[in-house]
């Protein structure tokens, strides 16, 4: 069983976008590559592959990529 890190939403954000995540967690190296490997379907979303780059993320969403987990949760 992964490790499932938290990603926080800042209180001004309703959603983050896919490829915006990837970046700011660390599982891709710039915006170019988080959107390569989301339009090859290496990602998924609540368990199900999710290829649009701009996917909008809202709190309780699962990202999953390469084995690591990220829990989108609301600002506190």
């Amino acid at each position: 069983m992964s490790h499932v890190s938290e990603f926080s939403l800042r209180p001004d954000e309703a959603f983050i976008e896919l490829y915006k995540l990837l970046k700011a967690e660390g599982l891709s190296g710039d915006g170019a590559e988080a959107k390569h490997v989301i339009a090859e379907g290496l990602v998924s979303v609540n368990g199900e592959v999710e290829t649009r780059k701009r996917k909008k993320l809202l709190a309780g969403d699962l990202v999953s990529y390469q084995g690591q987990q990220v829990k989108v949760v609301a600002a506190v």
